[in-house]
Order: structure tokens, then C-alpha cells, then sequence
């Protein structure tokens, strides 16, 4: 059966068709039994306009009741064919507004009146009491009226329908917009990831690497520890490394891996530095807070980074000097140097104050970078933790 209506449903008009081809037939057999011609012509015509009752349901509606009409008016009495009016009437409610449908209705109810008032003769209609009218004309009225009650019930069917499809179109859209956003952000958060690894190891390798050159033949000690250093910052920078490809791989995996760097990590990272031969001082003022695993991850990062880009800018002999300021509902960074100070605190590329500037802004913070007037370069950031704080423990 519902092979049968996909069927139906795919050719529409091969339906419409064999309808008005039953309707022109039983058109023709009433021929025989009148006179006039112009009736006649109107009982064979009356059913072709449903050939196209779906594509001009307006134009096949009026065909059919001017086509009735004729009848109705030589006074014949209605044969088979006069289907074709409440068929008419239900593609007419079915595929055209309400208010124009319902004015078919109401000139159709008008002319079932003036028909049956040609039907029946005067003699009849002098013994039919009035209740016996009314009767009669809803008798004759019923399928006009079931006719568009189907045919506006299948028209809000329709639109329910086309509604819903559009919804649904709407959502995939938007989930793919979603999709993208996301892999996008994904792709943001990766790329300042590797560039803060990255940058920061490397420097450390290429400082100590000029060292150890330098110190090759005078001092081999100095070269064994620049070397031995050269090595543990590799391999820590594997190990980040390999971290980040592990979450690009794993879907779910909730395989042990080497946590995330944090505030506690900050001393470990400013003996690196030092390392390097650049005299970093560190101060902790207030009460440190536990912080959010992403926003002391933030924090680690800007440090890092701003300790690389001194390394690099900063020229010889620079100094450093990392505060943090534990507030009641904020975390204020400052990371300064005495050195020549850089036009701007990127990269080639721009990405080392952008990826600072992405970071802070996930947690609603405020970022400023620039020259110091009295010489070097300063970072300042300010992340709120009391709302994260709050959300976390929710």
C-alpha cells in the first residue's frame, strides 16, 4: 500500500488525469439524454478541468462551477459528473490561502441553492414545508462543505510540514556552522599551543647551543651543562609535543598523559630561563588561589611567551622580573624587562600577542603590551577567577 501512494504521490498529474477522464466520460453517456446543446457541451467539459485542478487550483475551481452552473440553469438534474465540483472544491482548499478558498466555498453554497431551486418545480416546492428545504440543501451542501474541510485540513497539513523540513534545514545549518566554529577555535587553541612550546623550547636550545659553541674549547664544563640542558628542554618539548598530537588522535581517550602546565609549573619554567643567562626575579603578593586548569594553563602561557620574546628582543645582559597579584576576585600578571625593548611582542607572524590576547579574552580578562618609558618591554594581564571559580563549583 504505501508502494502504491509513493507511486500515486510521484505522478500527480496521470491521477488528475484518469480523474477527469472518468468525469468527461459520464459526461458524454448523459449527453444522450438532452437536448440543447450548450448544457451538453457543459456535462462533457465540466470534469476536464481537473486535469490541472493542482497546478491552477483557482482557474479549475471556477471552470468546474461555471461548467455546474450551466447545468444547474437549464435545469437537469445532477449526474456522475457533478463530482467534479467537490473535487475541484478540495484542490482549490488544498493549495490556495483560506480566504480565497472560503469565498469559493460561499459563491459554491449559493449556487447549490439556485440548483436545487431549479430542479424541483414550482407544484413541489408549493408542498415542501421549510424544514424539509433546509434538509434537502444540506443533503446536497455536505459534499461541497467535506470537500474543503479535507482540502484546508490537507493545505495546514502541508505547511506544518514544509515548516518542519525548514526547521530541520535551519538546524543542519547551524550545526555545521557550529562545526566549523568549533573546529575552528580548536585550530586556534592548537596553534598557540605548539607556537608557546615551540617558541619557548627552541629559543632555550639555540641559546645554550651558541653557548656551548663559544665555551666548546675553553670550558667543558660549561659545555657539558649547556648540552645536558640542550637535551631536557628537547626532550620536555617532545613531550608537550606528543601530548597535543595524543588529543588530536584520541576521541574519548581518557588515557594517562602528562598533565597541563599551571602556576605551580611557573618556577620550573623561570629556572630554564635562567638557564639561558637571563636574571629573572619572581614575587607571589596576596593569597594564591587554586585556579581553573584552563585559565592557569592562560596564565602559564603568557608568562612563557613573554619570557621568550625578552630572549629574543631583549638584547645581552637583559633582566627580567615576573610578578603575580592574587586579588579577591582577579589574577594580575606583570612580566617586565631592562632590555631594548621590541616594536611589538610577536613573532614573524604576529602570533605571540595574539595567542596572549585569545587567551586572556576567553576568560573576560584585559591584556596590555608595550616599551616601558624608562626602557624594555612590559606585559601586563589581569584574569578574573572569582566567575570561573563560581561556574566550576556549580
Amino acid at each position: 500500500m504505501t508502494r502504491v501512494y509513493v507511486w500515486l504521490q510521484k505522478h500527480p498529474t496521470l491521477v488528475d488525469g484518469v480523474m477527469a477522464a472518468v468525469m468527461v466520460f459520464f459526461g458524454v453517456l448523459s449527453v444522450f439524454e438532452r437536448n440543447p446543446f450548450l448544457p451538453s457541451v457543459a456535462g462533457v467539459l465540466i470534469g476536464a478541468p481537473l486535469l490541472f485542478r493542482r497546478r491552477y487550483p483557482t482557474v479549475s475551481f471556477w471552470a468546474v462551477y461555471v461548467f455546474g452552473a450551466v447545468e444547474a440553469l437549464w435545469g437537469y438534474r445532477p449526474t456522475v459528473s457533478a463530482l467534479a465540483v467537490p473535487m475541484a472544491m478540495y484542490a482549490f482548499a488544498a493549495y490556495r490561502p483560506r480566504r480565497l478558498s472560503l469565498a469559493g466555498l460561499g459563491v459554491g453554497m449559493i449556487g447549490v441553492g439556485v440548483a436545487l431551486h431549479q430542479w424541483v418545480t414550482a407544484p413541489a416546492r408549493q408542498h415542501e414545508s421549510y424544514f424539509d428545504w433546509i434538509f434537502v440543501y444540506c443533503v446536497f451542501a455536505s459534499p461541497l462543505i467535506i470537500a474543503w474541510v479535507l482540502g484546508d485540513s490537507m493545505r495546514y497539513r502541508r505547511a506544518y510540514y514544509l515548516d518542519l523540513e525548514d526547521k530541520a534545514r535551519r538546524l543542519e545549518r547551524e550545526r555545521d556552522q557550529q562545526a566549523q566554529i568549533g573546529a575552528a577555535a580548536e585550530r586556534a587553541r592548537i596553534a598557540r599551543e605548539l607556537h608557546d612550546v615551540v617558541a619557548h623550547h627552541v629559543s632555550v636550545m639555540v641559546v645554550q647551543a651558541e653557548g656551548a659553541s663559544y665555551a666548546l674549547d675553553t670550558s667543558p664544563e660549561t659545555t657539558r651543562r649547556a648540552l645536558g640542558t640542550i637535551a631536557e628542554t628537547g626532550r620536555s618539548a617532545l613531550a608537550e609535543m606528543r601530548r597535543l598530537i595524543g588529543v588530536l588522535r584520541s576521541e574519548g581517550n581518557t588515557a594517562d598523559r602528562a598533565p597541563q602546565p599551571g602556576v605551580d609549573q611557573l618556577e620550573d619554567l623561570l629556572e630554564q630561563v635562567r638557564a639561558t643567562g637571563i636574571a629573572v626575579d619572581f614575587k607571589v603578593e596576596g593569597v594564591p588561589v587554586p585556579l581553573p586548569q584552563g585559565m592557569a594553563l592562560a596564565a602559564y602561557r603568557i608568562v612563557q611567551e613573554s619570557l621568550t620574546n625578552t630572549r629574543k628582543h631583549g638584547g645581552p645582559r637583559v633582566s627580567a622580573q615576573v610578578s603575580l597579584h592574587y586579588g579577591e576576585d582577579e589574577l594580575r600578571m606583570l612580566v617586565r624587562d631592562d632590555g631594548r625593548g621590541a616594536s611589538a611582542l610577536t613573532d614573524g607572524k604576529g602570533n605571540g600577542l595574539t595567542g596572549m590576547r585569545e587567551r586572556v579574552a576567553m576568560y573576560g580578562g584585559a591584556l596590555q603590551a608595550g616599551p616601558r618609558l624608562e626602557g624594555g618591554y612590559q606585559v601586563e594581564a589581569v584574569l578574573p577567577y572569582r566567575a570561573a571559580l563560581i561556574r566550576d563549583a556549580a
